[in-house]
């Protein structure tokens, strides 16, 4: 299992799925609509490392941050 945690402006609770790789995971959550609408605007870390390969390996225990775009000043 690995956690998936949605930051900032997508407001959503945490949550834990099985899945052997980040495309994998992008299937699971593009099952949801709110979601799937973030998901080509984000950016994802995998236990804090901004990772751009959709074919990497998750592992069990992994935190995957989904990190909407953000401005500030």
């Amino acid at each position: 299992m690995v956690k998936v945690e949605f930051l900032g402006p997508i407001e959503r609770e945490a949550i834990e799925v099985d899945a052997k790789d980040l495309n994998e995971l992008a299937d699971i959550l593009t099952q949801n609509d709110y979601i799937k609408e973030w998901l080509p605007k984000c950016a994802v870390a995998v236990n804090d490392e901004i990772i751009t390969d959709r074919s990497y390996l998750l592992k069990d225990g992994d935190i995957v941050s989904i990190l909407p775009p953000v401005c500030g000043g």
